[in-house]
């Protein structure tokens, strides 16, 4: 059994917290058998100790320590031919490369969707092929290929079609797409059933029938293996063609962006591409991404922080409440007049939508405190839907619910036929995804589907009742499993005063960190609230002091109104044991340490 899931006994308590602010155990992340891997992995590689036990607690085996921390993507590309119909969708795109033939580029509207278009349109570019980019509206087309926008392509000119992160189960566009004549191929990463729409080739390393290996991957992910075979085949034939060829090492940090943002375990390949494309970034040749990170008021080296929380919400708000397109037009755009005034309007649009947010927010806990209240321990799955809710947002709201009540939460917009639009988001441990789909076979949910953590699905109003009563049913058990499981787990103890910042460019050697790989949670132990008070939105920033007199600046998210904000609120002047992470906070050029404060306990009632 691996070090992360052994027994409680097996890890001891931190500082004695069996009840932190937000309810929680403190645990060591280490037992004594994987402290011995992370003593191993240190004298091996000759890093400091702290680096071995963030590996050894995030299960980095002994023979791959070197490799995990100098990720290549030669070492760690796989040959793509090894995955599914991959050698048929290379040859059919390079042979309407060469012959001329015009193609069309569909993609999802999320930030995955935005960078997989991205990456093939600049391909694309490259021999001189501007393609057709048809991004859905996600209220007028919903999501995935639909017959009227394949006509509509077709009518224009396309006659190969090539969907990026969906069309795995698009039956119905598809067969219209074959009525027309209009050739597809599709590179996908979605879960999908037994049976697949009838394409030209259906690249999707979660097919049942891939052995690939590679279904961690994001949509981008895929597609850049894509584009790896099609090199390959165009190398093969030769002539101008060859000549041609894009560096695709250059397009990495469009390849980091898509996948940080879609959540899939920075693993593998998936690890590598993030750290070389940040790498990648830091340069700022994509002069949309630059821009971007201008609006976002990105500064120093680029973190998957700023790419999943600044840069992929403001590309996401073009798809949630705007033009769905914005976000991969930008991602291309070689202007750098146009790049700005494309990111002015993501911008815009964000603090559109998190204006929305907030109101739909306060209405959707609302209800689920109802929900709570009314039933002992509360529903296994949170469903909150109204009238008045905007679709493109309810994901947001979905993700902070499931957070507030630590349990799988879904949120509904209903349009005026009672046909509500709904996205769910899931905790460790329960899978949504294939919950949605065994409720779309029940005939419960007129469609739907996902992947563990996140799902969607289309519910009439008179079904909800009906719908929680499944879900309890399925997934009940695996809730209680997952809320019994109330830890947070530590990787180290520091001082204040040993909150700097060589000890921050040690764990950069063990990141980049994301999904399957997370930060490392320090805790201070006693440190005095010198300082706390509430700031923009609900956060609660504070100064936290050490017995010596050394200072680190902190912050607490979205915290006012959460157990956690009000204990910090309260504690000014006292002290109280913190658990958080570290980043480096760059401030008109000087880099100093902050620490995300995520939990907190007082010292004299922790152990109750």
């Amino acid at each position: 059994m691996s070090s992360s899931v052994l027994s409680n006994e097996a890890r001891r308590t931190v500082l004695g917290v069996n009840r932190s602010a937000n309810g929680k155990v403190w645990r060591e992340r280490l037992d004594a058998k994987a402290a011995s891997q992370a003593m191993a992995i240190s004298q091996r590689t000759e890093i400091h100790e702290v680096v071995g036990r963030v590996l050894a607690g995030r299960e980095v085996a002994l023979q791959d320590a070197e490799q995990f921390l100098d990720p290549t993507i030669k070492d760690l590309m796989p040959d793509p031919s090894t995955l599914v119909d991959m050698d048929k969708a290379a040859k059919r795109v390079m042979k309407a490369i060469a012959e001329g033939t015009r193609i069309a580029v569909f993609g999802d509207y999320d930030v995955d969707g935005a960078t997989s278009s991205a990456l093939l349109v600049r391909y694309l570019k490259a021999f001189g092929i501007t393609p057709d980019l048809y991004i859905p509206d996600r209220i007028i087309d919903g999501y995935g290929p639909n017959p009227t926008a394949l006509t509509q392509l077709y009518e224009s000119g396309a006659r190969l079609l090539i969907t990026v992160d969906c069309g795995s189960t698009s039956f119905e566009a598809f067969e219209t797409a074959e009525k027309l004549g209009l050739e597809v191929v599709v590179l996908d990463h979605h879960q999908v059933g037994e049976t697949f729409p009838n394409v030209h080739a259906l690249v999707n390393p979660n097919r049942q029938d891939d052995l690939s290996g590679q279904g961690h991957l994001a949509a981008v992910g895929v597609t850049f293996l894509f584009l790896v075979a099609l090199s390959r085949e165009i190398r093969q034939f030769g002539g101008p063609m060859a000549a041609r060829l894009p560096n695709l090492m250059d397009m990495l940090d469009v390849v980091a962006l898509g996948t940080v943002c879609d959540v899939v375990p920075l693993k593998g390949l998936n690890r590598a591409y993030v750290v070389k494309g940040l790498q990648v970034m830091a340069q700022r040749r994509n002069v949309g991404l630059s821009a971007l990170s201008d609006i976002s008021r990105v500064s120093g080296k680029p973190t998957p922080y700023h790419l999943g929380f600044m840069l992929g919400p403001r590309i996401n708000a073009g798809g949630r409440i705007g033009d769905s397109a914005l976000g991969a037009k930008l991602l291309t755009c070689e202007d750098r007049n146009e790049a700005e005034r494309i990111a002015a309007t993501l911008e815009r649009l964000n603090q559109e939508r998190q204006a929305l947010e907030a109101i739909m927010l306060e209405e959707g806990e609302g209800q689920a405190f109802q929900k709570m209240e009314a039933k002992a321990g509360g529903p296994a799955v949170m469903l909150t839907g109204s009238d008045g809710w905007h679709p493109g947002v309810v994901g947001l709201i979905a993700s902070r619910l499931k957070e507030r009540y630590q349990r799988p939460s879904f949120a509904i917009a209903f349009n005026a036929d009672g046909i509500g639009t709904g996205s769910g988001r899931s905790v460790q441990g329960v899978d949504l995804g294939s919950a949605v789909r065994a409720a779309v076979d029940a005939g419960i949910l007129m469609k739907g589907g996902g992947h563990a953590m996140a799902a969607g699905m289309t519910v009439h109003r008179d079904k909800l009742d009906e719908l929680e009563a499944f879900m309890d049913e399925r997934l009940s058990a695996d809730v209680e499993e997952a809320l019994s499981n109330q830890e947070l787990t530590v990787d180290g103890v520091l001082t204040v005063a040993g909150a700097r910042l060589d000890l921050l460019e040690l764990l950069e050697k063990a990141g980049p960190y994301g999904a399957a790989h997370p930060e490392p949670i320090f805790v201070l132990p006693s440190a005095n609230i010198k300082y706390v008070d509430v700031v923009g939105k609900g956060h609660i920033r504070a100064t936290l002091g050490g017995n010596d007199g050394s200072t680190l600046k902190a912050i607490a998210f979205k915290a006012e109104d959460q157990p956690l904000g009000k204990a910090l609120m309260g504690a000014r002047g006292r002290a109280l044991h913190i658990a958080g992470t570290l980043s480096i906070d760059t401030w008109q050029g000087q880099p100093k340490v902050q620490m995300r404060i995520i939990d907190v306990c007082d010292p004299a009632r922790c152990k109750q």
